[in-house]
């Protein structure tokens, strides 16, 4: 069954590169990065688990836990892992699932017969402090996904979910936000002391709301 958008992310317990794990357990008040990865010993994934690693600043500094997943057990994500700290020259520093059953595969719906009817398909899901999915996004097995966009994704939800504003097109950290619809003119004046911009009465721009007004990119 498919995961969509809103949903309560399915809890699961799994062995991982650092112990069993229940999952929900172990989000605890955190945001949540679950991405698969096809098999271990891939040259993409490779790459992938390398970067993530060295993102972990970056995450912590946005209350987020990343955990990988692949099919094979525990003894060959291990040996991988000490590949990917010789090849991308650092650590492997957050669990990786051993999920050979596929039942958390399954269970996420990451394997697509059309695609692969035994690897799972590079799938990204983005979970909230209350376990809901915020995003979701599938990849084919031959293109590594860009973890910089998840990062950019991860600062307009956080954003969202504090403040009545919507993130445009191409949208940066500290870049001028939308005013969403369902906030009146009157109500915007109160919520945003820095002041917006009508484009439109439906567009409305205003600076990054959680940004010190020196710091925001206004116009």
């Amino acid at each position: 069954m498919a995961i969509r958008l809103g949903d309560e992310a399915p809890d699961f317990t799994a062995e991982t590169t650092d112990g069993t794990i229940n999952f929900h357990e172990w989000l605890g008040d955190s945001w949540g990065v679950l991405f698969s990865h096809p098999k271990d010993f891939t040259p993409v994934c490779t790459t992938e688990l390398g970067y993530t690693a060295k993102l972990k600043p970056e995450f912590e500094k946005r209350n987020v836990k990343a955990i990988g997943l692949s099919v094979d057990p525990i003894d060959s994500h291990n040996g991988w892992l000490k590949d990917i700290e010789e090849t991308q020259g650092t650590a492997v520093n957050f669990p990786v699932i051993a999920d050979e059953s596929r039942a958390v595969s399954n269970l996420y719906d990451m394997i697509h017969p059309n695609a692969d009817e035994t690897f799972t398909v590079r799938s990204v899901f983005i979970i909230g402090p209350d376990k809901k999915v915020k995003l979701t996004l599938t990849y084919p097995a031959s293109t590594g996904r860009n973890f910089d966009e998840i990062l950019r994704v991860i600062d307009s939800l956080q954003l969202t979910a504090d403040y009545s504003v919507a993130t445009p097109v191409n949208w940066k950290d500290g870049d001028d936000c939308i005013i969403v619809p369902t906030v009146s003119d009157e109500e915007a004046n109160e919520k945003f002391p820095a002041g917006f911009t009508k484009v439109k009465p439906y567009l409305r721009t205003t600076p990054q709301p959680n940004k010190d007004k020196t710091e925001s990119k206004t116009a």
